[in-house]
């Protein structure tokens, strides 16, 4: 049977960054703020971000150069023959010729001659509404850009403080887990010099010996994954390859007192970037609908040269020529009204995500307080159980040391202590999670998640 491989498929970009730099020998000390400022300068999303803002602008570039003056020289030197035969003059050649002379002796091709040609041009519109609108509309399509490129920047934060987070977690993990193989080898030992002593049976030994494997395999999973979780945290913040680093920060823990849910609404619609970019996308279709009428008015244009014509430079005259006119379409075969039909499923498109958004909006702030409050709660009720399978643990070591049990109770009592300390990392994790997603469900991540991971 063939084995299942999973093909890997395309990369988010906030996933990935552009390294910055060379590794070095020297050991990083890598804080929360500093992770986030270099995501910031490095992370694909972001720059692939900027880069589509400046794609906008060229395009708004483009659509303002229909409605400004296009100006352009040349200077032309010409020198030719012409054949009078081509251009059809050997019918006239009876014609021309004077009494008595043969028509076939006239010259079927004209001696060379050259002309000189100095000339400015200038083209302008004076009216055309469909391109004044194209332009309007390229530039709500900037704005847009730019509030998507600070959505990006959101998006970053939100990246690093997951994977950040993730990583402190996994690091209690190996901390708390290096005490559970110190605390099953010191079981073992006492286990196996009872059995020596012939205090004990042998399956205490055996019982015990099974605890120190089952925490040390636990130890080795634990370093694994937060040596590949800070592998993932080099690539969001764009460390050179092989860059030696450690973290600063631990697991924090600070208790937020939410505002009111409505509060909370209000900000995220006035400062969500991704909103402010919808925003200024329905405002695009709607004038990019208003050009795509437009195409059935008049045009008004002028056209303009001047410059100086003649066999030489010192031999020219100066000519001048203006032509101004008025383009009426009359019909352009249903094209106008294909353009029409285009941009209002465009308009309609862009109406409706807005509405769809907006209902993202909600329930992402309502679910980052429900996760919030129940994070919180969850990590009273982790911490007092770490105290009590700790306590329970210690009792369980003095009975069997007492003689009164075997090691099964202490056993046990290990491994409650290790779910216990388990779910109140899990528990950290989340409620600190949930912070950056409610900084980032309101649109202030990049300054609130420095707040509210302090508690402010």
């Amino acid at each position: 049977m063939a084995p299942n491989v999973s093909l890997p498929g395309p990369q988010n970009p906030f996933l990935g960054s552009a390294p910055e730099g060379q590794a070095t020998a020297d050991v990083l000390q890598i804080g929360f703020e500093d992770a986030m400022d270099r995501g910031l300068r490095n992370n694909l999303g972001l720059l692939l971000a900027g880069d589509q803002t400046q794609m906008a602008r060229g395009e708004r570039w483009k659509d303002l150069s229909d409605l400004l003056p296009n100006l352009s020289a040349h200077v032309l030197e010409n020198a030719q023959t012409q054949s009078l035969a081509a251009l059809g003059f050997n019918k006239l050649f009876p014609l021309l010729s004077p009494p008595g002379t043969n028509p076939s002796s006239l010259p079927r091709v004209v001696p060379a001659f050259n002309y000189f040609d100095a000339r400015a041009s200038l083209s302008q519109s004076l009216f055309n509404f469909k391109n004044l609108e194209k332009e309007r509309a390229a530039s709500e399509s900037v704005k847009a850009a730019q509030f998507s490129y600070k959505d990006a920047r959101e998006m970053v934060v939100l990246a690093v403080g997951n994977s950040y987070l993730q990583a402190i977690a996994a690091g209690a993990r190996v901390e708390t887990t290096e005490a559970q193989v110190k605390s099953a080898q010191a079981l073992y030992d006492k286990a196996a010099d009872q059995q020596k002593a012939g205090l004990s049976p042998a399956i205490d030994a055996l019982r015990s010996q099974v605890e120190l494997q089952t925490r040390q395999q636990q130890l080795i999973v634990a370093r694994n994954d937060l040596a590949k979780l800070k592998l993932k945290i080099a690539r969001i913040i764009g460390l050179p390859p092989g860059q030696e680093f450690v973290l600063t920060e631990k697991a924090p823990y600070q208790a937020l007192a939410a505002l009111p849910l409505d509060v909370y609404l209000q900000r995220a619609y006035a400062a969500r970037a991704d909103y402010q970019a919808m925003l200024a996308q329905v405002r695009a279709a709607e004038l990019s609908r208003k050009a795509a009428a437009a195409g059935r008015y008049p045009t008004m244009e002028v056209d303009a040269n001047l410059g100086d014509i003649g066999v030489t430079p010192s031999q020219s005259n100066g000519t001048w020529q203006v032509n101004g006119g008025i383009n009426i379409p009359i019909f352009a075969g249903n094209r106008v009204h294909g353009d029409v039909l285009q941009a209002d499923a465009q308009l309609k498109q862009a109406r409706s995500q807005l509405g769809d958004l907006r209902g993202r909006i909600d329930y992402e702030v309502r679910t980052a307080l429900l996760d919030l409050n129940a994070a919180a709660e969850q990590v009273e009720v982790a911490r007092s159980s770490v105290d009590l399978a700790e306590q329970a643990l210690a009792q369980s070591q003095d009975r069997f040391t007492a003689g009164v049990t075997d090691n099964l109770e202490v056993v046990q009592a290990q491994e409650t202590v290790a779910s216990a300390h388990e779910s109140y990392i899990q528990s950290l994790y989340f409620h600190n999670l949930s912070k950056v997603e409610l900084a980032h469900a309101i649109g202030n991540a990049e300054e609130g998640v420095k707040r509210f991971l302090k508690g402010n």
